[in-house]
Formats: structure tokens, C-alpha cells, sequence
């Protein structure tokens, strides 16, 4: 597998905290936790955006009083790579031309990539620009 693009070293961090929690690193997991070590709030939150006894996402932490326009793009990237999940009635809100339109948008490419290992195969080499910055 390439090298994970990281944030900064919490995001790494949390990363593998949470694969060893759930003791699972499929593909599902990896882009999931991926996504949402991304940003402080989301680590911090995490237990309003995944239910560990369930092993599945609570699409509810939507809602929460601490989300910002950023973080919910966020949000809505992870639980869609987690299931294909997107918000009933607001459907639209879940495209690349709404979530990808923030700040987190170079990571959210790395997100898709570890969701789809096997058709992102080699995509550094595709396109190096999107994967410029150090490891």
C-alpha cells in the first residue's frame, strides 16, 4: 500500500487509535477513520458520529450543535464511504461539487483512496500534483 497522507500527527494518530479499537482495517474503516481524524472537532466527536458497540455510524451527530459547514462535508464524505450513505431529502448536499468545495478537499481524495484501494492503485503516479505535499 502507498504511504497515508496525514494532516498533521494527531490525525495519524487517531487514525490508528481507532483501527486498533474497532480491531478492523478494511477498507471501510480505514476511509471512514481516515475522514474523520482529519479535523480536531471530528476526533473530538467521535462517538456522536460512530457507534463502536454497533460498529456503525450515527448519521444523527449531523445535528450537533458543534458542526460547522466543513466539518459536515466532512461527516457526509465518511458516511458515504462507509455505506453509501447520504441524507435523505438533502441527497444533493452529499456530491463532489458540495462536499469537495473546503479547505479538507486534498484529504478527502486520500479518503477515496483508501476506501477504493483497488481501483486507485498507483494514482500518485497519475496524478503526482494531488499528492505533492510530504509524507
Amino acid at each position: 500500500m502507498e504511504a497515508i497522507r496525514f494532516a498533521d500527527r494527531e490525525h495519524k494518530a487517531f487514525f490508528h487509535q481507532m483501527l486498533a479499537k474497532t480491531r478492523n482495517d478494511d477498507a471501510y474503516h480505514q476511509a471512514f477513520f481516515y475522514a474523520m481524524g482529519i479535523c480536531a472537532e471530528t476526533r473530538r466527536n467521535i462517538y456522536s458520529l460512530f457507534d463502536f458497540k454497533e460498529d456503525g455510524i450515527r448519521p444523527e451527530g449531523l445535528a450537533a450543535p458543534w458542526q460547522t459547514g466543513g466539518t459536515r462535508r466532512l461527516c457526509r464524505l465518511a458516511f458515504n464511504l462507509w455505506n453509501g450513505w447520504t441524507e435523505e431529502g438533502k441527497e444533493n448536499r452529499s456530491t463532489p461539487y458540495e462536499m469537495f468545495d473546503c479547505g479538507f478537499a486534498p484529504y478527502f481524495f486520500e479518503a477515496v483512496r483508501l476506501r477504493y484501494p483497488e481501483y486507485c492503485r498507483n494514482l500518485e503516479r497519475i496524478a503526482p500534483h494531488i499528492f505533492a505535499q510530504a509524507r
